[in-house]
């Protein structure tokens, strides 16, 4: 069984932001509830089932019409669910691109996806759709195997910070002893490293139960680990069977989201916004480079430096 995201507690607040919206028709669009073509229910329906103002809801549409997610959007009538995105060479936005690309990557016998990332959130949406696949009969493949790189809790974050850089009580020890050791060092104090912190951990776990799915379901070898990088990545990184590189630039901006009885002023990056730019070993001699240099920096990172992750 696929667990939704949205089952998952992120935060402790019982409104519902845009995001929230967003995330969870996002994933009743995964999960085929909202099937492309049909038509979302009107704003005020919207409106009434999460208990906010339509202004909440045209928000939350408009992240998901900004995803690829919806079309004909317009206020005459409720916007369709869009097409799939096709594989596509030109940049993507990262929610819209990485969803097809891994999809091809799991029509290979055995399937090896190594991912550096903030959080898990491009990444558990997309991956719905192999998932989904493979639960159809449509993929078989004989073996799964993610590894993730997320940053550590135990580090100062460079993003999401307070914009007013007032972050509460320091961090903790850094790498050295692993993120099991010495409790939760930098989020005490420091609501946004809390809601970062919660939002990772839940990304994680369902991530991992949505995969390990399948090993019981279908009989398939799959295999999940996750590790703790010492520092915050500028940048997101998906590597596809060794083949193929995807990587795209958090891009920052401030934005204010409630958490809790607070509103917190931040500086954050939107990752499924982030562009992605394929290179492929096939493309020719500078490609295949990058996708080999790629490949050594996020094993050398796995074997040394990063420690074991704490998803609690």
């Amino acid at each position: 069984m696929v667990v939704a995201q949205e089952n998952v507690a992120v935060n402790g607040n019982s409104r519902n932001s845009p995001q929230e919206i967003a995330d969870i028709l996002r994933e009743r669009i995964r999960a085929g509830e909202l099937r492309v073509g049909e038509r979302l229910p009107t704003q005020a329906e919207l409106a009434e089932e999460f208990g906010v103002e339509r202004g909440v809801v045209r928000q939350a549409l408009r992240i998901l019409a900004d995803d690829g997610l919806l079309s004909n959007v317009s206020k005459g009538s409720p916007p369709r669910i869009a097409e799939p995105a096709p594989a596509s060479d030109e940049p993507q936005p990262a929610m819209v691109g990485l969803a097809p690309r891994l999809t091809e990557a799991f029509s290979a016998p055995h399937v090896r996806i190594d991912v550096v990332s903030h959080t898990s959130e491009t990444l558990l949406i997309a991956v719905g759709e192999p998932v989904r696949l493979i639960h159809e009969g449509t993929l078989r493949p004989e073996s799964i195997e993610f590894r993730v790189l997320l940053p550590s809790r135990t580090i100062n974050l460079a993003f999401p910070v307070l914009a007013d850089g007032d972050t509460g009580a320091g961090a903790g020890a850094g790498a050295g002893a692993g993120e099991g050791d010495g409790g939760d060092g930098g989020d005490d104090g420091d609501p946004v490293h809390e809601r970062w912190l919660q939002t990772r951990n839940a990304q994680a776990q369902v991530l991992q139960h949505n995969l390990r799915a399948v090993r019981h379901t279908h009989g398939i070898d799959v295999r999940v680990s996750f590790r703790a990088l010492p520092f915050t990545p500028p940048v997101k990184l998906y590597l596809l069977n060794g083949q193929e590189a995807l990587m795209g630039y958090y891009l920052l901006a401030r934005r204010e989201e409630e958490w809790g009885a607070r509103t917190l002023d931040m500086y954050d990056a939107l990752g499924s916004q982030s562009l992605l730019f394929s290179f492929t070993k096939q493309a020719g001699q500078r490609d295949q480079a990058f996708v080999e240099e790629s490949q050594k920096w996020f094993d050398a990172l796995w074997e040394t430096i990063t420690t074991d992750l704490t998803l609690s």
